[in-house]
């Protein structure tokens, strides 16, 4: 218990530290005093509280919603799924929420102008990628009441993503220069996306998504033990596994939808979380895997800003770095 308190009490501190590294640092440099008007409404100039309201604050928040909310999908899946190489993408949530985007991108010519102004052609990249993921989210939820098997299940979502990748190479294929780069800038992910009128949107439906994943704690401890004895317990485990399964779609829907399919997150943290807390008690790695998922994306998003230039160095460059070691330690550690 008191490992547990000193983890989750460093966690929040790391998490103070990157918020505040987010929103007081950058590409442009302005002074503590500035960053600290712009906040609270004080004198400052334009350019610094547009940057710092209008670009830093929606995208601190952002990374650290989308972070922990990833996290936390993949340390269900892991749970409900037995394996420890799920994750909110395998599903093939992400992958339709890639063809509805592909669809707008290369479909229609490329340039997404093509749809109206430039901020209505974000709006309809944003509804295509969501109309995308929902539709696997309610197929899956179909095979859900239908297949007991969640091996069967995993197999499914994993042939759905093969399906969408056919059709987004097919789209590909046949579209335009124009087109296929700007899916491809669009495919290397950036917390950008979230500006700050659609920002309070976007964190209730995070939040409302993480809070039924805390609410699963009891069931998830009770599935660790086997489908079987969770049932001799009271637990409705085709209930379970489908509410599980909304919310890892919502979350990778909404998510990919505005930031672009982002990486390893939620594959790699919850290992990270079992690894530091030395614990399957999900009374102790949901909160911790909230807390490292959220730090996670904010230190992401701070070196995505490091270069000096006014350019973002692309998301799905950083997340593996951090990603990868953990999975290669983990399968290694398991022989």
């Amino acid at each position: 218990m008191r490992q547990t308190s000193l983890l989750i009490t460093v966690s929040l501190f790391l998490l103070f530290i990157l918020v505040f590294l987010n929103l007081f640092s950058g590409s442009v440099s302005f002074s503590m005093a500035d960053v600290v008007a712009a906040l609270t409404g004080g004198e400052t100039s334009d350019t610094v509280r547009f940057i710092v309201v209008e670009s830093r604050l929606p995208q601190a928040v952002t990374a650290m919603l989308s972070g922990a909310a990833l996290a936390v999908s993949g340390l269900m899946m892991q749970t409900v799924f037995q394996n420890p190489l799920a994750d909110p993408s395998i599903l093939g949530v992400n992958s339709g929420a890639s063809l509805g985007v592909a669809v707008v991108m290369l479909l229609l010519g490329g340039s997404v102008l093509t749809a109206g102004s430039v901020a209505g052609g974000f709006l309809l990249i944003v509804l295509a990628a969501f109309s995308g993921a929902l539709l696997i989210i309610v197929l899956l939820l179909v095979f859900a009441n239908h297949v007991r098997s969640n091996t069967t299940l995993l197999i499914v979502g994993i042939m759905v993503s093969y399906v969408t990748s056919s059709a987004i190479s097919l789209l590909n294929y046949y579209a335009t220069e124009q087109g296929v780069h700007s899916y491809v800038m669009w495919g290397l992910g950036n917390f950008g996306g979230v500006n700050l009128k659609v920002l309070p949107y976007f964190s209730v439906v995070v939040v409302g998504c993480i809070v039924l994943g805390v609410s699963l704690i009891k069931p998830l401890n009770a599935l660790l033990l086997g489908n079987r004895y969770a049932e001799n317990l009271g637990v409705d485990v085709r209930r379970t596994r489908s509410l599980m399964l909304f919310v890892t779609g919502m979350v990778s829907a909404v998510v990919t939808a505005f930031c672009g399919p982002v990486s390893f997150v939620g594959l790699a943290v919850p290992h990270i979380a079992r690894l530091l807390s030395r614990s399957a008690n999900h009374l102790v790695l949901v909160p911790l895997t909230l807390l490292i998922g959220a730090d996670l994306g904010l230190a992401c998003n701070r070196i995505c800003s490091l270069p000096s230039d006014g350019t973002l160095i692309p998301l799905n460059v950083i997340t593996p770095l951090f990603g990868v070691p953990v999975i290669l330690y983990v399968l290694l550690r398991r022989r």
